[in-house]
């Protein structure tokens, strides 16, 4: 049985249950904060790594947890930031922008399950090429659905600064799956 939020914080806050708490946090978020991450970072191993750091962190610095946002949005903040961090640092393991992007793309192609179509594939070469914030926003509110409200929370940028970047993004998205696709 999952737990509530609620639940969690009141484990995470005590010494003494602080170990329960963790796991019930993580049984509830660990797939939702997989998959984010995971498409940010594409290969298994990596997201993998990524998410047990942000679980880590989580636990160090629960008392920074100020409850004014959702648990899931202060995990989701962690877990963004900590893939991030693991992008720049295989970005700097390529020779430039482009290499890195083309790097990216060639990691879709070599870690896409091998029943997915054609259009996924496509679609996720495509979220590569965006610039990151472009990309931060398009992960989070097409894949997890989530408010502009709460993306800006997670993002730390404005409402509409979020909302012209999906936008933007969609475009762009558009635009290369058009000139990509075979027909």
């Amino acid at each position: 049985m999952k737990l509530t939020d609620k639940e969690i914080i009141m484990l995470m806050s005590q010494s003494q249950t602080s170990e329960k708490g963790l796991r019930a946090m993580m049984d509830t978020y660990q797939s939702r904060l997989y998959w984010h991450v995971r498409r940010l970072i594409v290969q298994h191993d990596v997201a993998q790594d990524v998410l047990q750091d942000t679980f880590i962190k989580a636990f160090q610095n629960f008392a920074q947890f100020k409850n004014d946002s959702q648990l899931y949005t202060w995990l989701y903040r962690i877990a963004t930031n900590e893939a991030l961090q693991q992008l720049a640092k295989m970005k700097k393991m390529q020779k430039s922008d482009e290499d890195a992007e083309n790097h990216m793309q060639r990691l879709v192609a070599d870690n896409a399950d091998h029943n997915a179509e054609e259009i996924q594939i496509l679609l996720q070469k495509a979220i590569q090429t965006l610039p990151e914030k472009q990309k931060l926003v398009f992960n989070i509110r097409y894949y997890d659905e989530l408010p502009f409200e709460e993306i800006s929370k997670i993002l730390d940028m404005s409402v509409s600064t979020c909302k012209t970047n999906y936008h933007y993004s969609k475009e762009k998205i558009e635009n290369y799956i058009r000139e990509n696709h075979e027909l």
